[in-house]
């Protein structure tokens, strides 16, 4: 195990990775080394590196695991020994691995981040809601929401105006401090954080009057945001630096944009592709007809012929919607829905009589019967 890279290293990312992050790094390193593709010595080696490092950073509690032991942690044997297991000792009840590694290295084995590192601020999540439409020909909108920022009196020291933070005086800058602590081998001295400064190695005398020496401050923050053509129920875009302030100097957090489609009255969508109902009479199914059918685009001219059936599928080119990751705009699909009218004029009503029986049909004057035994005859195969 002393040979093996750090996984952060193999992947290229930094020890605050979100979980994206490392799924973005993970495909691109994977589809550069994959044996099928890459046949270059070594590249076999390196698929199965990276394979290795993003099984462990991309699962929460072996990534945690991770962070604290190293690669210790990815042992099989991690915890044994000690006569059976570090969870073995008598009169310790609860006393297991994790506190045995505590208990020596105040929880900083195998090389956990410093208390006084820079850390990344918290991922912000925000949705926005769109109309079919929008959701299909895309948008520019400006969105706000409340954030942590760096305070803009003390500019993030935390410090009264006029003063600045000074070395702690209990740790000396380094964050931490030694404790002695009873073990079930004896006292030890333990690494623990400093309870003064928190672990940034600052000490403010004097606190900031705004941000009561937090060194951020709640605040209302706009940003613009483009809308991508082609978006669908639940996308997300991620916006790098629009989230909450970070730590000890460490960068803003990531706004991730969620977004949701208001479902449309007249359109169905499946990807590309949208779906229509377009409902037409006994004689235009019958005789054919050039009809216009409406389309997100706009309306367009269809020719029904003559004899067409009820259930019957035209396809509009290039008139659905398009895809984000491609630009290739789908097809709108018409499907015919032959209506029986509910009403006639008493011309009306003799005349389907005179074609039903030109169509050779026995129709009986029946409460309901009619029409029905029309529909038939124009849906027949």
């Amino acid at each position: 195990m002393a040979n093996k890279r750090d996984y952060y290293d193999v992947l290229g990312v930094s020890r605050d990775a979100s979980d994206a992050d490392i799924k973005k790094a993970y495909r691109k390193l994977s589809k550069k080394y994959h044996p099928d593709i890459n046949t270059e010595a070594g590249a076999d080696e390196k698929f199965k590196e990276v394979a290795e490092a993003y099984e462990v950073l991309s699962d929460s509690q072996k990534r945690a695991a991770y962070d604290q032991y190293g690669h210790a942690s990815t042992d099989p044997n991690f915890g044994a020994g000690f006569g059976g297991g570090f969870g073995g000792f008598s009169g310790g009840a609860g006393f297991g691995f994790e506190d045995i590694f505590d208990t020596f290295f105040g929880g900083s084995a195998g090389g956990g981040r410093r208390a006084n590192a820079p850390r990344k601020g918290n991922d912000l999540q925000y949705r926005i809601n769109l109309t079919f439409e929008e959701a299909i020909f895309g948008k520019e909108t400006t969105i706000k929401y409340n954030r942590n920022e760096e305070c803009h009196t003390c500019h993030g020291t935390g410090a009264k105006a006029g003063t600045e933070p000074v070395t702690c005086h209990k740790c000396h800058g380094s964050g931490t401090i030694q404790v002695e602590r009873n073990s079930p081998f004896g006292r030890v001295m333990t690494q623990m954080t400093c309870d003064v400064c928190g672990g940034s190695g600052k000490e403010i005398k004097e606190k900031c009057t705004t941000c009561h020496g937090s060194g951020i401050e709640s605040v209302s923050h706009s940003v613009k945001v483009t809308v991508p053509a082609g978006v669908e129920e639940g996308n997300q875009i991620r916006l790098s630096g629009q989230g909450e302030a970070g730590s000890n100097g460490g960068p803003y957090g990531d706004l991730y944009v969620v977004f949701h489609v208001e479902p449309s009255k007249e359109f169905k969508r499946d990807g590309t592709e949208i779906y229509y109902t377009l409902p037409i009479t006994f004689s235009q199914a019958a005789l054919g007809d050039e009809i216009q059918v409406p389309t997100v685009h706009g309306k367009v001219k269809l020719k029904v012929p003559a004899g067409t059936q009820t259930g019957t599928t035209f396809r509009l080119k290039g008139k659905g919607a398009p895809s984000v990751r491609s630009g290739y705009t789908g097809d709108q699909q018409v499907t015919v829905k032959v209506v029986t009218p509910s009403k006639l004029t008493e011309k009306q009503h003799e005349l389907f009589k005179q074609l039903a029986k030109e169509m050779g049909s026995n129709v009986k004057e029946q409460e309901g019967g009619f029409f029905n035994k029309m529909r038939d005859i124009f849906n027949a195969d």
